[in-house]
């Protein structure tokens, strides 16, 4: 019975949930968060930390090497979702338009 419940406890320890939207930094995990990956991949930076995103993709925000792309800014935007095993699961993902 304590095993069971050290399991749950752990689990519930490595899972975030963020239910309102949060403004947060988004830009490319390896080129500008200096992230290990093996390509160019969506990342946000979360209260200091940097995590992978699922649930959407790098190149569905427009063209990631153009000037004002992930690879060569960073950009904020507001999300909703979880941190699990150090990977952010994003149920939404909407760029903040910072030109004004």
């Amino acid at each position: 019975m304590i095993f069971l419940f050290i399991g749950i406890s752990t689990q519930a320890q490595n899972k975030k949930v963020i239910d309102k939207p949060q403004i947060v930094e988004a830009s490319c995990g390896e080129c500008q968060f200096g992230m290990k990956g093996k390509s160019c991949d969506l990342a946000v930076r979360i209260d200091g930390k940097a995590y992978f995103v699922d649930g959407t993709k790098i190149d569905q925000h427009g063209d990631a090497h153009a000037e004002d792309g992930f690879c060569n800014a960073i950009r904020k935007a507001s999300v909703t979702g979880t941190i699990e095993k150090d990977r952010f699961k994003a149920t939404s993902f909407t760029l903040i338009d910072e030109k004004k």
